[in-house]
């Protein structure tokens, strides 16, 4: 089997630090990966209540695409409400990506109405922050507080839960001492993804998770516009998806970009 070069896109509040059991395993297999820090993620040192847009937040997965050579291709993996980053990006480099794998992600199409999901979210970007969020989610005000909320981050007593329910107890103790809060003016640009042809003939894939505390399965359901597999495990959190079932999920979406050149 030819080598791919799989990038991965994390989730709200996580790094690239969440793909490290998959990027091995994609690694031992003979493929490339690359794991992305958006703005204000995982090692990168911006302060996320500073970042001002989904262009903002997404400049180090646009750098990375820009950047690329021009007869390389990759195939983009991305995961939670960080499936619009992935669009975004799918958008502005067509000719970069090979096909879009959408792990329990939202699987924005540009031009069209936003999903359930991210409507939560923009509610909460004004202001009607609902009960069940403010129990769940603690929120910056980096602007003072007469302005909206500039990040949020969930609160710990809900992160195993919703996060990590099926996950190893080491997985979710590292976990808890990198997640940071996610910026959120990178969610509310996701509505304003254009529509972009050349980005509309990229395959899409989704994988769905069957354990899913953070998006319940009937949920998924309502995203996945092409669903290959659904594993019967795998919680919210990627890093604990069974590895040899991703790695056979990507090897067979891995022949499947080829076969699309």
């Amino acid at each position: 089997m030819s080598e791919h070069h799989f990038v991965f896109v994390h989730g709200a509040g996580h790094g690239g630090w969440c793909w490290y059991k998959i990027a091995n395993s994609l690694r031992e297999n003979g493929h490339k990966a690359t794991c992305i820090d958006l703005k204000g993620a995982g090692i990168n040192l911006t302060d996320p209540n500073t970042v001002s847009s989904l262009d903002d937040y997404n400049q180090p997965l646009n750098d990375f695409l820009s950047q690329l050579p021009l007869d390389q291709k990759v195939i983009l993996v991305s995961h939670s409400v960080r499936g619009g980053s992935m669009t975004a990006a799918m958008c502005q480099y067509p000719s970069k990506v090979s096909m879009a794998v959408y792990v329990a992600a939202a699987m924005v199409k540009p031009g069209t109405i936003i999903p359930p999901i991210l409507k939560e979210v923009l509610k909460i970007c004004s202001g009607m922050i609902e009960t069940e969020a403010e129990k769940i989610w603690d929120f910056t005000f980096g602007n003072g507080p007469c302005n909206l909320p500039t990040t949020m981050m969930m609160k710990p007593e809900y992160v195993r839960d919703k996060y990590y329910n099926e996950s190893p107890m080491e997985d979710y103790t590292l976990a808890t001492t990198l997640l940071r809060p996610a910026p959120i003016m990178a969610f509310a640009g996701i509505v304003d993804i254009p529509a972009a042809p050349e980005a509309d003939k990229i395959p899409r894939v989704y994988v769905k998770t069957g354990k899913d505390n953070m998006f319940q399965s009937s949920r998924q359901d309502l995203r996945a516009v092409r669903l290959v597999a659904a594993g019967t495990g795998g919680s919210g959190s990627v890093n604990i998806l069974r590895q040899l079932l991703f790695v056979s999920l990507t090897q067979e979406t891995a022949s499947d970009a080829a076969s699309c050149g």
